[in-house]
């Protein structure tokens, strides 16, 4: 474990803190990712280096609101990757909080960045779970429990936006720099950098729709600069295809529902090209020319990412948006499973056919689909997901009877998703969850 490179960076974007005192004991260690950065377990934390707490901004749910990790360190740097605890303990940033975390919500954050991991999207990693032996008082006094996070980094558009507003246009660009050279060396001014990021974030929520996983809480301080999901909070993978889907208890209004997702990561980078506005030129309307155009990029960069994301789902690389969003259509309308749905297509299963609507759909799109197209979608349609029935269960037996037989099954099945088996596709959704009510909690 390396000191960060974060502390080169003005002092403005962090405070020097300390994990709280605790005797962690293992609940999870993901061998694997151990091996990658070279990490033996229980020595992920040196004492010798110097921890961090990052400043940042966010908006939350459209407001703007002064953040920080609040109860998260970081721990250093390993084969190039942030380590970083989460739930350890107050930061200056904790706001009244007590800046520590429930077992059930460390547990959820482990399971869905390594379902996102074995579908081959960016995403943060999860490097260990460990109890703290506290008691955590939220609705319900839970055991208390940390997760160890690994990121490229944790550079959020909330970062930007607290370089501009608390800094100077001289942090601004320490802070644009530092991400560059980190990221995305290849880019050679401030609008390619800009550029580089809205095409990883338009990459990355046309795979999220792909898999329908739905984020819950895409404020800007959520939105990763290196283009990984980051922060699992109120997140699920839809069952039956629902376009309005929400799992947040706290998203009444559906802001950050499936499918306004790729609408809310444009809303937040146009506030990340408003942060870096005054480096694309010196002449503030030539700035805000370059800076229209850029925004104005990410449509046609998301529909295209869109396009080929579902192109290669239904097997047919010439498809156009119409055909696809029919057979959406059709699924809305039907009640019918989103994973089963592209599953049952991908092996050519005709009993999808209990309709006249999915009858004419399939029969249009079985005249069109190749062997090369069949081949395709087994890479593009998991046979296995994290279904949120089954990583509930593996939650509540951990917290109620410390059993991890379910957690060990699951999480087996999740390492290799899209492999057509016998065992993965035994798991579908049961009847008695079909249409069940799911939300699940943020900030806990």
């Amino acid at each position: 474990m390396q000191q960060t490179t974060y502390t080169k960076l003005p002092q403005i974007f962090y405070s020097y803190v300390r994990p709280m005192a605790i005797e962690p004991k293992t609940i999870i260690w993901n061998e694997q990712l151990a091996k990658q950065l070279n990490i033996a377990p229980q020595n992920f934390f040196n004492p010798a280096t110097e921890t961090i707490a990052q400043s940042y901004m966010g908006h939350q749910f459209g407001h703007l609101t002064m953040l920080g990790d609040g109860r998260a360190i970081l721990l250093g740097e390993a084969e190039g990757q942030d380590v970083q605890l989460k739930g350890s303990g107050r930061t200056p940033y904790s706001r009244g909080g007590d800046g520590q975390a429930g077992l059930g919500p460390m547990l959820r954050e482990y399971i869905i960045s390594e379902a996102m991991h074995g579908l081959g999207i960016p995403t943060t990693r999860s490097l260990a779970v460990l109890a703290t032996g506290r008691e955590v008082v939220r609705d319900t006094i839970q055991q208390g429990a940390a997760v160890v996070r690994t990121a490229a980094s944790h550079i959020r558009v909330g970062t930007f936006q607290f370089a501009r507003h608390y800094g100077e246009l001289a942090d601004v660009q320490a802070l644009a720099d530092y991400a560059i050279k980190r990221h995305y060396p290849q880019a050679t001014s401030y609008l390619e950098f800009f550029n580089a990021v809205m095409t990883a974030q338009a990459k990355l929520v046309a795979q999220w729709q792909g898999v329908g996983f739905v984020h819950g809480v895409m404020n800007t301080d959520n939105t990763s600069i290196a283009g990984e999901t980051i922060d699992y909070g109120p997140c699920a993978f839809l069952d039956v295809y629902q376009h309005d889907a929400v799992f947040s208890s706290i998203d009444t209004n559906g802001r950050y529902s499936y499918h306004n997702q790729p609408q809310i990561i444009g809303w937040n980078l146009a506030r990340f090209v408003e942060c870096l506005l005054p480096l694309f030129a010196e002449d503030e309307q030539q700035a805000l020319a370059l800076a229209q155009q850029a925004i104005n990029a990410y449509g046609p960069t998301y529909e295209a990412a869109w396009l080929d994301v579902f192109r290669a789902k239904i097997g047919l690389p010439q498809a156009d948006a119409a055909f696809i969003h029919a057979l959406l259509n059709i699924m809305e309308a039907e009640q019918r499973d989103f994973t089963e749905t592209f599953r049952a297509l991908t092996l050519q299963d005709a009993s999808l056919c209990t309709t006249e609507r999915m009858t004419q759909w399939y029969k249009a799109w079985a005249s069109q689909v190749t062997e090369e197209g069949l081949a395709k979608m087994k890479q593009a349609n998991p046979a296995f997901i994290a279904r949120n029935y089954l990583v509930e269960r593996a939650i509540t037996d951990m917290e109620l009877m410390g059993d991890d037989t379910s957690l060990q099954q699951l999480l087996t099945q999740l390492k290799n998703p899209y492999a057509y088996s016998a065992e993965q596709l035994a798991y579908k959704l049961p009847d008695d969850e079909r249409g069940r009510g799911f939300v699940t909690y943020c900030g806990t």
